[in-house]
């Protein structure tokens, strides 16, 4: 017997992984490597929506608890995963510069949002208008945390390499048993593959395909992420992701020739150097419709959860959200109302009855 059972290694597994860790409790995790939404991602943490110039959910106490988190990663694997860097917002107009001063004006904006305006710094870009720079930001290594996180629970028995075959799941009232296992407990953490999951399929887990490019571009010489018609975002070595695209109807990891011509002409509008285009990627990030995550308790099996629905800002969410579930889960405190799976019980009620 085993305290839990986790199926997928993205950044909702990861993160629940630590909190076991933590508090000494006995887990395996299941991943078939099948979800690349934490792979593809920019790994940005930014606590703006600078379409909107508005602050993200919960910004502040997700950040509060995200970055000592990564910190202790970085310990834990003596690796850096945390890139802090600024995020440079481009003007577009003189409309768009005194909108960012009006928000900057707002209390609650005031520790995101630096008033000076940055002009002219960099040649390869075209910015007339300068740029506003949002305070508090950086790039999580998402690939490379993965990698060191299989590693270690390989190292220690704790990972399966295949898919979790939910037909061989055994529910004997609040006895579960899963081939020669049985776990106290499960948390799903399978992104946008939870629309296969037959315990919470009812759920309306939307997924959106974001695809990414990655260039080289040796004269750019940039170490701030910029965000402007896409964001770029810089690696090292000359190298810099480009996105990333928005698309609703496409449910496959394939990159598409489309994502590329667009990510390619939105970046034309202000990049004025030369680069190669050496990659692009595609995954499907896990979002609901009330931007929200879906976190808590299956509807009719107790011992069954669901993390899931981390959405564009998983580097911010994951953290904050598999906090509130194991605290529901071990010591039976209340998840936040606008995150709990429990919003769209009608819809359970409605596939099973």
């Amino acid at each position: 017997m085993i305290d839990y059972i986790i199926v997928g290694l993205g950044l909702a597994g990861i993160s629940f992984c630590e909190i076991l860790e933590k508090n000494n409790k006995s887990y395996v995790v299941f991943d078939d490597d099948s979800q690349q939404s934490s792979r593809v991602a920019g790994g940005l943490y930014n606590p703006v929506i600078l379409k909107r110039y508005t602050k993200a959910w919960k910004a502040g106490e997700q950040l509060e608890m995200a970055l000592p988190f990564y910190r202790q990663l970085e310990a834990k694997f003596n690796k850096q995963f945390d890139h802090q860097l600024p995020v440079y917002r481009r003007f577009a107009s003189i409309e768009e510069q005194n909108r960012w001063y009006e928000v900057c004006d707002k209390p609650e904006m005031a520790s995101f949002l630096s008033t000076q305006l940055i002009k002219d710094y960099n040649s390869c870009i075209d910015a007339p208008f300068g740029y506003g720079e949002v305070l508090g930001t950086g790039r999580i290594a998402i690939k490379a945390l993965q990698k060191a996180y299989k590693e270690y629970l390989s190292d220690n028995k704790k990972y399966v390499s295949e898919p979790f075959e939910y037909e061989r799941l055994e529910i004997d009232g609040n006895k579960l048993s899963y081939k020669d296992i049985a776990p106290k407990k499960i948390v799903f953490c399978e992104g946008f593959g939870m629309i296969k999951n037959p315990f919470f399929n009812y759920l309306p887990l939307n997924g959106t395909k974001g695809e990414l490019i990655t260039i080289k571009a040796p004269k750019l010489i940039l170490s701030e992420v910029v965000k402007s018609a896409v964001f770029i975002i810089p690696l090292g070595d000359d190298l810099y992701k480009i996105g990333a695209t928005y698309k609703w109807k496409d449910k496959t990891n394939k990159p598409t020739k489309e994502a590329r011509k667009e990510l390619l002409e939105k970046l034309a509008t202000f990049l004025k150097c030369d680069f190669e285009v050496i990659n692009q990627e595609a995954g499907i990030r896990p979002t609901v419709a009330d931007r929200r995550p879906l976190i808590g308790q299956h509807p009719k099996h107790k011992n069954i959860y669901l993390l899931n629905g981390l959405g564009t800002r998983g580097v911010m969410v994951a953290p904050y959200v598999s906090k509130q579930l194991y605290n529901h889960i071990e010591y039976r405190e209340e998840i936040d109302k606008e995150i709990t799976i429990e919003r769209y019980e009608s819809k359970y009620v409605n596939t099973t009855s």
